[in-house]
């Protein structure tokens, strides 16, 4: 829990002070450090001759080229695995999945030399080329300035996860100009409750991220689309099959990004080594397709103009981005999935676009609808977001008749997504590490918390050496009905009682139960207490009180509901 949680709440105006405060400094910082992370991996990528432009530049040297192309991923793959191996503790990228956990959980996030070295290897695995993308480190920057304000030990509830929402919010507002977008992504994928004491501050810090891209830098658009309208009505029907086919691609994207990691490591045993590998692929790939490298924003853009790719062209982009990303998150490159989602998802777009038009000789509204529809179904699908990524085309397009075209494909895409593989990749990638969301947000923080901290100090023992008799007076004295038999190696034999004597344990718990499940199998429980055992060889740890549980159950579940519903 925070520290703040255990003081008492400041007054009402303090607390609005302390939380615009909040918002307007956190909002500024990771706003100002998202520019600088977006300046750094443009001027790597220009240096490196990883930008489509640079590289036209020196096209009159064709070996020099061929030679960056080679080297240059792999070469930055490897100082990514040293520096990842050598100078991180968590020794590993850190993304949404970290903010997410500690938001939720109410931990600290980890080391801030991690992070700072997870930022920097970030910068280094874009500016070199890798097929990762930049939003999901600029996430965690975002948070990283947050986590920083439990150092003031203000009295305000929930203060820690409210300012990392800030420099979420704040971070993609920057990055998509796109300030509703922030706001809506820091509650739906991190905070996943819209309470007035959260959402007040998370909309300064957005606001405050716009102001500083759009106002002060005049940071451009992703990109500019015109758009008359949907010029038939089927067309709607088309963006509904689209969007369920995305889904089906969006799958089997998320599968091989799950997979490619175990598989990888099983592969090549040294850690540092892995991107450096990761690497050369994504180079010798880029010979031939140098549209794969790095985060693609020219190749997004193209998408959306008619002619600009062949059919053939756009089915080897899919399916070589698809597979160099998740090559390289899985090898350890630092970066996100959500460009590399937003590509593939505006490629298929396009694709599907020129098969209807093409083959189907249907007509259409044009490449760009379907292009930015598929775009946003297929990332929405990835993140779990869809309410961010419809509101990132309004705020991107500003055309409500191209909002409404992506919100058909990004509504049937998560129908299907979220039936057949679960709400995001963040929250399949939690339940792995015993985080499960799928049952509801009261359920996973209540999984958090193991029976094995409510051991009661007053649960009796008793051993084949004690008379029953002395048992029966322990329990008297203690107001139990029951004791807990153990062998003489302190395993759990049975219950003891002075009517029945020692029957069978009806209902144990392990040393890794925790209190969702423990409530789950308790259903007809009749008893003083259940016993905890461990696993592997059942020796009796202590028990735990129905009336405990049930407590502990209540507590928890009020502090859930006091943050979903607090006002400042």
């Amino acid at each position: 829990m925070s520290v703040a949680s255990h003081r008492k709440p400041a007054r009402p105006v303090i607390r609005m002070i302390i939380l615009t405060a909040t918002a307007l400094c956190v909002g500024a910082a990771a706003s100002f450090a998202a520019i600088l992370f977006v300046e750094m991996v443009s001027h790597l990528n220009s240096a490196l001759l990883v930008a489509p432009r640079a590289r036209v530049q020196w096209e009159r040297l064709p070996w020099l080229i061929v030679l960056a192309t080679l080297l240059v991923p792999t070469l930055g793959g490897l100082i990514v695995g040293l520096l990842h191996r050598y100078l991180s503790p968590e020794r590993r990228p850190l993304g949404p999945l970290d903010v997410i956990r500690s938001v939720q959980f109410h931990r600290t996030l980890p080391d801030t030399r991690s992070g700072i070295v997870s930022t920097l290897t970030a910068i280094l695995s874009l500016g070199t080329g890798a097929s990762v993308g930049q939003y999901g480190p600029m996430v965690y920057l975002g948070a990283l300035f947050g986590s920083a304000v439990h150092r003031l030990r203000a009295s305000v509830p929930n203060l820690d996860g409210i300012a990392m929402s800030c420099g979420v919010a704040a971070a993609i507002a920057t990055a998509f100009n796109a300030p509703i977008a922030g706001l809506v992504f820091a509650h739906e994928v991190v905070l996943r409750h819209y309470a007035t004491q959260a959402f007040a501050p998370v909309t300064v810090a957005s606001a405050t991220g716009y102001v500083i891209a759009n106002v002060i830098f005049e940071r451009p658009a992703l990109f500019l689309v015109e758009f008359p309208g949907v010029a038939h009505g089927y067309e709607f029907g088309l963006f509904a099959l689209m969007g369920l086919l995305v889904a089906l691609a969006a799958i089997g994207f998320m599968r091989l990004l799950l997979a490619c990691g175990p598989w990888i490591a099983s592969l090549i045993k040294h850690p540092a080594l892995r991107p450096g590998l990761a690497g050369l692929a994504v180079g010798v790939t880029a010979l031939a397709l140098p549209d794969v490298l790095g985060i693609g924003t020219e190749t997004l853009r193209f998408a959306t103009i008619e002619g600009a790719f062949g059919q053939g062209e756009l089915l080897v982009l899919i399916l070589a981005k698809i597979t160099l990303t998740a090559l390289c998150i899985g090898a350890g490159f630092s970066g996100g999935v959500f460009s590399p989602a937003l590509l593939v998802g505006s490629l298929i777009g396009a694709l599907f676009w020129s098969l209807v038009t093409g083959a189907a000789g249907i007509a259409t509204s044009g490449v760009a609808v379907y292009a930015i529809g598929a775009m946003m179904a297929f990332a929405s699908a990835v993140i779990g977001a869809p309410l961010t990524c419809i509101l990132i085309v309004f705020e991107l397009t500003r055309n409500y008749d191209i909002t409404i075209a992506a919100m058909v494909a990004v509504v049937f895409s998560n129908l299907v997504s979220h039936r057949l593989f679960g709400r995001s990749l963040f929250d399949i990638q939690l339940s792995r590490k015993g985080m499960d969301f799928s049952k509801g947000r009261d359920r996973a923080l209540l999984a958090a918390i193991p029976v094995r901290d409510l051991l009661s100090d007053k649960a009796i023992t008793m051993t084949p050496e004690d008379a029953p008799a002395d048992v029966d007076a322990r329990l008297t004295e203690a107001g139990w009905r029951q004791a807990f038999a153990l062998d003489p190696d302190g395993r759990l034999t049975g219950v003891y009682s002075t009517a029945q004597g020692v029957t069978p344990a009806t209902l144990t718990f392990e040393d890794d139960t925790n209190l969702a499940d423990a409530m789950d199998r308790m259903r007809g429980f009749v008893g003083d207490a259940v016993p905890v055992v461990t696993r592997d060889d059942g020796r009796y740890l202590g028990a735990v009180s129905e009336a405990d549980i049930v407590s502990a159950w209540i507590d928890h579940v009020a502090r859930i509901r006091e943050e979903e519903n607090a006002a400042l």
